[in-house]
């Protein structure tokens, strides 16, 4: 259910089954449609039961699970050089699917398009998405504070319900009327409409940052305790992106999602960032 947002306007998509409550009866609607072959993108416990279950030709996606477990335990990386999209593209050959080359799609339906007049946005703004799931992928308050002050012109922060309050915290500590806070006040379709007409686009690696991938923004993404190597950087052409690190660190990566907090204490792979980096990377 937690995708249907963003696949229920693609018009590349005939039919969605979205599994609500128990298995059984979501496999006997399945069992009607009467596939052919599933490509399984998830490959958990419960997509291999469904697997099972329909009894027909199937192909999975490799998580390659032991190679991240030695990189993040480890830091020997044996992970192929190539994004996870070409890898789902992978799963899909057998079939003849290839890659067309123009990137990634993000339908946004007309009632959700965001008229940013309205909101007193002009139209050469820097999106800033302040969030991530988990907190080892953010920075702290402080270092966004530290970078908010050497950004030039019109920032809108962007973000989920969760970092409403943050948004409104930077707020008040910044208190420059050029700061809008639009984290919690926009569903997912519309935080994608102000991606999109954003001249630039800030961001930790969250799910904003692959649609503003998809609309062909230029990017500039901070990464914590997770690394680029899992390939889920920006899907664009490397001159639209630019990654910010801290690459020295030993402890780097040490989970292949992340933490509520830095299982080392000092949180390094964030603090050590320097805000004239990210500054230099927007211009």
């Amino acid at each position: 259910m937690g995708f249907k947002t963003i696949l229920e306007n693609n018009p590349y998509i005939d039919k969605l089954h979205l599994l609500e409550g128990d298995l059984m009866p979501f496999v006997n609607e399945l069992k009607l449609e009467k596939y052919d072959f599933i490509i399984d993108l998830h490959n958990n416990l419960r997509t291999r039961i469904i697997k099972t279950l329909l009894s027909v030709k199937s192909n999975s996606f490799n998580k390659l699970n032991i190679q991240k477990f030695i990189f993040t335990n480890f830091k020997k990386n044996y992970l192929p050089d190539i994004h996870i999209v070409e890898r789902y593209l992978e799963t899909a050959k057998s079939l003849g699917v290839k890659n067309d080359g123009k990137g990634l799609d993000y339908f946004i339906p007309q009632k959700d398009e965001v008229d940013i007049s309205v909101l007193g946005i002009n139209s050469n703004y820097i999106g800033f998405v302040i969030g991530a799931k988990f907190a080892t992928k953010r920075m702290p308050f402080e270092k966004i504070i530290e970078v908010c002050k050497k950004l030039e012109g019109q920032i809108v922060f962007m973000g989920g319900p969760e970092d409403k309050e943050m948004g409104e915290k930077l707020l008040k500590e910044l208190n420059d009327k050029r700061f809008i806070n639009s984290c919690g006040s926009f569903n997912l379709n519309q935080s994608a409409s102000l991606v999109k007409q954003a001249h630039k686009i800030l961001t930790h690696d969250t799910g904003l940052m692959h649609i503003a991938a998809a609309f062909q923004k230029e990017i500039v993404s901070i990464w914590g305790n997770t690394v680029p190597e899992f390939g889920m950087y920006p899907y664009l052409s490397k001159e639209k992106f630019k990654i910010i690190e801290v690459k020295s660190l030993k402890c780097r990566p040490c989970s292949k999602i992340g933490y509520a907090k830095c299982p080392k204490g000092h949180f390094k792979c964030m603090n050590l960032i320097e805000s004239k980096e990210i500054i230099n990377a927007l211009k």
